[in-house]
């Protein structure tokens, strides 16, 4: 029976890594799907998420507080405009390395609504750490009128909500112990999105006036948002290249930081975690061994 099981997962870890090499084979190919095929009714996303390689992956990830802090650039130069975090607070960005003093300046480049004052009027007032990131629209359907009937999601929670995951057989490699474990569903997705904006849509692909064709988008062929970067439009401090790809990749890492910023920790008491019971398992088993030495089996 042991040897049946051990040879069933084997066939499995083997299946996986041929089907996780044939995925990548194929996409740097250019190679469409095969569920794409002429007539047959087109599942999405269009293509697979790529799959990048981050430091917060694995079960001992951290994250690069560097590539937050440009990410953090990216959101408020670019993203901001549309997308909203009403559920990360100011304060928070202290985990990104920056100083108090620093997270009160950054706060205060925000105004927000705040009220009733002694005579039952609402007022604005600029922004102290323990408010949260502002919406650039007054409601839902406000940044619906201004986006074309669409309103654009918030940002709070994308890098898990957006989390596409894998499919037969990259699942079973998923389900390996310190080998395992994807978790960057949402990163990924959001990577390919925001850099899958130059490619052109294949025969019989119908894109839409005013949407923009994406193969990487989740729930059509195209999407309301435009292109949202480009190479140069934002000035990086730390030398890092200005290019989409390099913005996509940081502002993709600080989404998942705003998403789970507790990741480190959780992962560092997971890890310690696991090490004690492989040591409770060994004493256990030394524990066995002392008390039946001198029974007779």
């Amino acid at each position: 029976m042991k040897k049946l099981v051990t040879s069933l997962l084997s066939l499995a870890v083997v299946a996986g890594l041929s089907g996780a090499a044939f995925a990548q084979e194929a996409a740097s190919n250019g190679a469409e799907p095969a569920h794409h095929a002429e007539g047959e009714t087109p599942h999405y996303p269009l293509l697979h998420p790529k799959h990048e390689h981050w430091t917060f992956a694995g079960p001992v990830g951290h994250y690069d507080k560097g590539q937050l802090q440009r990410g953090l650039k990216v959101y408020t130069e670019v993203c901001a405009a549309c997308h909203s975090m009403s559920l990360v607070p100011f304060r928070t960005l202290g985990d990104l390395g920056y100083s108090d003093a620093q997270v009160k300046a950054f706060a205060a480049n925000y105004e927000v609504q705040d009220g009733p004052n002694a005579s039952g009027d609402m007022f604005t007032r600029k922004a102290i750490p323990s408010d949260y990131f502002p919406s650039p629209f007054p409601n839902h359907e406000a940044a619906a009128a201004a986006n074309n009937g669409a309103a654009p999601p918030d940002f709070s929670l994308i890098a898990k909500a957006r989390g596409i995951e894998r499919g037969f057989p990259q699942f079973l490699i998923d389900m390996i112990p310190f080998v395992g474990g994807y978790q960057e569903g949402g990163p990924d997705y959001i990577y390919s999105l925001l850099t899958g904006y130059d490619q052109q849509p294949p025969a019989g692909v119908q894109v839409a006036d005013g949407t923009h064709y994406n193969p990487y988008f989740a729930n059509a062929a195209a999407l309301a948002m435009p292109k949202p970067l480009s190479d140069g439009q934002v000035s990086y401090d730390d030398g890092a290249p200005a290019t989409v790809d390099q913005y996509a990749k940081d502002v993709s890492s600080f989404l998942m930081w705003a998403a789970e910023p507790h990741l480190e920790d959780r992962k560092r008491t997971g890890f310690m975690v696991m090490v004690f019971l492989v040591i409770f398992t060994g004493l256990i088993y030394l524990t066995k061994r002392s008390v039946y030495a001198n029974k007779e089996h």
